[in-house]
């Protein structure tokens, strides 16, 4: 099976986040295949490269690159959304003349074609937060 997964709430404030990631590496340990995951309204806060929770609190920014990493998974953030929300990639950081690139290692800023895309795509589209 192949599924295509958005994100829209934000990792401090809601489990849906973190739910998400359990489902996805339970689908790649069940060897299904996840096409892409959008990050959508306050879901872009988990690409944010300087979130810093305290030691004693899950990473999520971290599990997510090491999963775009160990599985090549898409990590997908929402131009609108981000832009909206101050994260910026490393082109319009320049464009803007910003000094920080905001974007965390795994995840790429795009726009909604790409959820449309991953929908078309997935046998099963899932909506988390």
């Amino acid at each position: 099976m192949k599924y295509a997964i958005q994100i829209n709430s934000s990792p401090c404030y809601c489990a849906a986040g973190y739910a998400a990631y359990q489902f996805i590496k339970a689908a790649l340990d069940a060897s299904h295949e996840i096409y892409r995951v959008f990050f959508y309204q306050d879901g872009i806060y988990h690409a944010l490269r300087f979130t810093t929770p305290p030691d004693d609190e899950l990473q999520l920014t971290k599990l997510w690159s090491a999963l775009a990493r160990d599985y090549q998974i898409d990590l997908v953030v929402c131009i609108s959304a981000a832009h909206r929300r101050g994260l910026l990639h490393d082109d319009e950081a320049v464009r803007q003349g910003k000094q920080d690139k905001d974007l965390a290692a795994g995840f790429r800023i795009s726009g909604l074609g790409q959820l449309v895309e991953a929908t078309l795509e997935a046998d099963r589209f899932l909506v988390f937060g």
